[in-house]
């Protein structure tokens, strides 16, 4: 069941997004990111999980170095700064 509409069946896809960097420097897009949609209402999201595991990347990575836009597969393969994200105290 669909979180917006609560009557539409969620489908997963892939689809593009945009997030601001950490340090509000600039958005990217980051495509072919894992997504679920609705086939009532069209809502297209992503689940926690995936918020979780990208706003993590991009705390963990150089980001200066990152183009305009970056595949989501593109994005979790960069090396990373730090092993974890030491502050998430979640």
């Amino acid at each position: 069941m669909c979180p917006w509409c609560k009557e539409g069946t969620v489908v997963n896809t892939s689809d593009s997004v945009y997030w601001e960097l950490p340090d509000g420097t600039k958005a990217i897009e980051i495509t072919d990111t894992p997504s679920k949609q609705c086939d009532g209402c069209g809502a297209c999201f992503q689940d926690d999980d995936i918020v979780k595991e990208i706003e993590d990347q991009l705390f963990l990575i150089n980001t200066a170095q990152l183009a305009k836009a970056i595949s989501f597969d593109g994005l979790m393969k960069l090396p990373r700064l730090l092993k974890r994200n030491y502050f998430d105290f979640s």
